[in-house]
């Protein structure tokens, strides 16, 4: 009852599905890479805050920049490991391009609430720190998956190939006539 098998092997799932159990993993990963460095970020971020005189920017910036540092290393080893790895200098490179692009969007909406509107309180810095951080993961998520951190082109070819063979298998096509060799309409 609600095995999705027939017979000795298990039902293959369709190529959709399996794209979106991996994009779902993708996510999650980077979430949990990324969820440890907004800790990391707004923690460095209060710090550098109350305990020097820097302005709120100036102290979000660095925090930023210790965020990226430790999510590269988090991005490369856990949420990205299994992607190509030949072109390090490129990869970082990249990496910190992009980081750079979402260090002025994360701290472009700071910047605005702070000196656009005067919402400069602890509090009120925090909040738009994190939309700030908000914003920005959204394109931080799709530049590195899709320029930074690059799928390898030969296992996403070997997927392609195993996931159109195990479809052949589950829907053999039908000879009905014609013997080995014959198509169906080849009936002379």
């Amino acid at each position: 009852m609600g095995s999705t098998t027939s017979g000795p092997h298990p039902k293959p799932r369709g190529v959709l599905r399996r794209r979106i159990d991996l994009l779902v993993r993708e996510v999650a990963k980077f979430g949990a890479v990324g969820g440890a460095g907004l800790l990391v970020n707004l923690a460095v971020f209060n710090l550098v805050r109350h305990t020097t005189d820097l302005q709120v920017v100036r102290a979000s910036v660095i925090a930023t920049v210790v965020a990226i540092a430790f999510n590269y290393v988090g991005f490369r080893y856990f949420t990205y490991r299994d992607r190509d790895k030949s072109g390090r200098t490129k990869e970082l490179s990249l990496f910190l391009l992009f980081s750079a692009v979402g260090l002025v969007v994360e701290n472009g909406v700071l910047y605005t609430a702070t000196y656009g509107f005067g919402w400069d309180s602890p509090l009120q810095s925090n909040i738009f720190k994190f939309l700030g951080i908000g914003v920005a993961t959204l394109f931080r998520f799709w530049s590195y998956r899709t320029w930074v951190f690059r799928a390898l082109p030969a296992r996403e070819a070997v997927a392609s190939a195993e996931s159109f063979l195990e479809a052949g298998a589950t829907h053999p096509p039908a000879l009905t006539g014609g013997g080995p060799g014959k198509r169906p309409d080849d009936r002379r």
